[in-house]
């Protein structure tokens, strides 16, 4: 099963719904396209939505990698969202939590992109 990518917007946040696959090939070629993509276009805000990934290998991580240092080099801020139990326990066994900020639910992830008030 190949990796499926669609965007959508939700205010300044660019979400990306993945589904399938994240391997060694087109799979990972396609995710750094998609991100190259929306930087490209002054997207700075991205979310990966990965709610309907199966699989990961370590191409695929370092994909993930890649897209967030891309991102952050512009200025940027890419975090993760819904990971399944597999990707999850991947992304644990290789503290790339320390990397990545990860979320449950989508309202509490477009929100974190939002400054935060001093307080007085």
């Amino acid at each position: 099963m190949s990796l499926k990518i669609s965007t959508r917007q939700v205010g300044d946040v660019a979400i990306l719904d993945l589904s399938g696959r994240i391997t060694l090939g087109e799979a990972s070629g396609s995710l750094r396209d998609a991100i190259r993509d929306l930087i490209s276009k002054g997207q700075k805000n991205i979310i990966l939505n990965l709610a309907e990934v199966t699989y990961i290998d370590s191409s695929g991580l370092g994909e993930l990698v890649g897209g967030f240092a891309t991102v952050s080099n512009r200025g940027g801020s890419l975090k993760l969202l819904n990971v399944q139990k597999r990707v999850d326990e991947l992304m644990q066994i290789t503290k790339l939590y320390s990397v990545f900020e990860a979320f449950t639910d989508e309202a509490a992830a477009v929100a974190s992109f939002q400054p935060r008030a001093a307080s007085v």
